[in-house]
């Protein structure tokens, strides 16, 4: 009997997929934990309107990432420091430090957890990298100058 998944089963198969499963094992075990629905004419049409819906969606989030990643580029972010008298800093220029400076600056909210930077402990001009999506990654400047 063929089956549509409606969770994750061990040993049988993911959420979605479709699969050939014994009719007493689909009828004792997997419709009354509504684990399963039959694969007939509905449940199909459905399954692969959510599916459509689905690729949709994951569509616009990666349109969105791309049009911030234009954004992104064209920005340069400032950051004023304390530095000693031989020119290092006191500290270092962190990825929560630019991620509050872009905030503040621009209006965009990144998590740091997105910006992937070393510590900057020099003054001057650095590139970071922000992924903004798993296919989509973006240059940011970043100026570290004296307060």
């Amino acid at each position: 009997m063929k089956v549509i998944l409606l969770q994750d089963v061990k040993g049988v198969g993911k959420k979605d997929q479709i699969i050939n499963a014994n009719d007493g094992y689909a009828k004792n075990f997997l419709f009354p934990r509504k684990l399963a629905v039959e694969a007939e004419g509905n449940n199909l049409k459905k399954l692969d309107n959510q599916k459509k819906a689905e690729a949709a969606q994951a569509q616009a989030v990666l349109e969105q990432a791309q049009e911030l990643c234009k954004k992104l580029e064209q920005v340069t972010v400032r950051i004023p420091v304390k530095i000693g008298d031989n020119g290092k800093l006191f500290g270092a220029v962190t990825n929560k430090e630019i991620a509050a400076a872009l905030k503040e600056q621009t209006g965009l909210d990144i998590e740091k957890k997105k910006i992937s930077a070393e510590a900057i402990k020099t003054v001057g001009e650095k590139t970071v990298t922000v992924k903004l999506h798993p296919k989509v990654s973006a240059q940011l400047k970043v100026t570290v100058e004296q307060a």
